[in-house]
């Protein structure tokens, strides 16, 4: 009978102990809210993003769960922790901007209530049916828009693979990766203004090429358009004019991750590219994913950082894994195809510089980032042929064909093609992933 008594007087403990546990250490792995197992938008994911519907036009600011959105603005007042019940108002913003602002605490106490009003023993959402039905839209039902109001855009070149094989095309072997690649994140600054939501169309570029060189340029319509399957962080707190950021604190600056489409006119870009690298090659369009990961979604799919050799300078080093493991994807369907074909199937792991190194790096001359700054991986390439994250190496520069099935090919893009990218981290019965990046090709401008 004494050891009966034993074992309920030490339950009761463990129960008292678990209630008075800060909500950070409670597991919750089951919503109220049914999802399918091969969902992007688990209970495990919980990612951001900007919508609006047709009877309320207001762009409103939401979390993605199953098939469904939860309005943050309906239930604002349920965040009453000690960070972010201050700061209630940003979820009634147009945009992410302010929420991202907050800073990385902010983001995590978010989340945490999150997953307990959506999990399966919590009766507050549950439970309420009146409150239910206005915090709760079906995806179908929303039109998603830019997740936040990005001020700059920045896109790097961080991919060893895809570097050395544009390398090779247009330099051949031996000088295929500058001097400088391996000793710092290469980037440049991007078009801000032309980066769309998933779903724009984008128009076929006009400008300068020069397809035969020994003769002069000429004017007209890319006939090169490609894609380039990118992944990009939105930036969260940044930094004053003239300061740096650590790279030990660098990811307490990153909110979270979605898919980019860098589309590129290569024939725009390779005569315009010396010496100052890409312009307007580039700056016609850029397509990104609607939902924003949050960055302690992906944590679990962390991987050990790749070796760098040479070794970086000391404010470039850190320790700390930030490679993830997100299974990436690119599809096309042409305008007489029924489906889309799929053409690449890479990993985000295969990055050589992490996004710490990134914006350690981006900042270190004293560059000011601002909330809602957008950095982008560059192309992501593997080592193999399926995993090249572009049709310019896909097509070893248009020397080779694409096999879409059926008879159709392709080595760059045509008018009315659309293009998927997709993407997913991969756990036990459930995926974190980031929806569809996708865009439809029209016909250049009347010249």
């Amino acid at each position: 009978m004494a050891a009966v008594t034993n074992i309920w007087e030490k339950l009761l403990i463990v129960l008292l102990t678990l209630r008075t546990l800060p909500l950070r250490h409670l597991n919750y792995t089951m919503s109220f809210i049914k999802v399918d197992e091969k969902s992007d938008f688990s209970f495990h994911n919980l990612p951001y993003g900007v919508f609006s519907t047709p009877d309320n036009p207001r762009h409103r600011i939401g979390v993605a769960i199953g098939d469904q959105i939860l309005d943050l603005g309906v239930i604002k007042t349920l965040f009453t922790g000690p960070t972010i019940s201050r700061h209630q108002n940003v979820f009634d913003q147009p945009t992410l901007n302010a929420f991202m602002a907050l800073g990385h605490e902010a983001w995590r106490e978010v989340r945490q209530v999150l997953q307990k009003l959506l999990s399966a023993d919590e009766p507050t959402l549950r439970d309420d049916v009146s409150l239910r039905s206005r915090a709760f839209v079906h995806q179908s039902l929303a039109e998603m828009h830019l997740p936040a109001e990005i001020g700059d855009y920045t896109d790097f070149y961080s991919s060893r693979d895809h570097a050395t094989n544009v390398g090779i095309m247009f330099r051949g072997k031996e000088n295929a990766l500058m001097p400088n690649w391996l000793m710092l994140p290469v980037g440049y600054h991007g078009r801000a203004s032309s980066v769309v939501v998933s779903g724009t169309p984008v128009r076929r570029p006009i400008g300068q090429m020069r397809p035969v060189p020994t003769k002069p340029p000429v004017f007209g319509q890319s006939k090169q358009l490609d894609i380039e399957l990118e992944m990009a962080f939105f930036v969260g707190p940044g930094n004053k004019l003239g300061e740096s950021i650590p790279i030990d604190k660098a990811h307490e600056h990153i909110f979270g991750m979605v898919l980019m489409n860098d589309w590129s006119a290569r024939d725009i870009q390779a005569w315009e590219y010396v010496p100052l690298g890409p312009f307007l090659g580039k700056s016609f369009g850029t397509s990104i994913s609607p939902w924003v990961v949050p960055m302690d979604a992906l944590l679990p799919f962390i991987l050990p950082n790749p070796v760098q050799d040479p070794k970086p300078l000391p404010y470039l080093c850190h320790e700390d894994p930030y490679t993830f493991d997100i299974h990436l994807f690119v599809s096309v369907k042409g305008e007489a195809m029924e489906e889309a074909a799929p053409i690449i199937k890479s990993n985000f792991k295969y990055m050589y510089w992490t996004m710490i190194q990134q914006l350690c790096h981006h900042t270190v001359n004293g560059c000011n980032l601002r909330p809602g700054d957008l950095l982008a991986s560059g192309t992501i390439s593997g080592p193999e042929p399926e995993s090249f994250g572009s049709m310019l190496e896909l097509s070893w520069k248009g020397t080779k064909e694409i096999s879409l099935g059926n008879g159709e090919t392709r080595t760059f893009l045509q008018d009315g093609d659309e293009v998927f990218l997709t993407g997913y981290c991969q756990g036990e019965g459930y995926r974190v992933g980031f929806g569809v990046c996708k865009g439809k090709v029209l016909p250049a401008r009347q010249m």
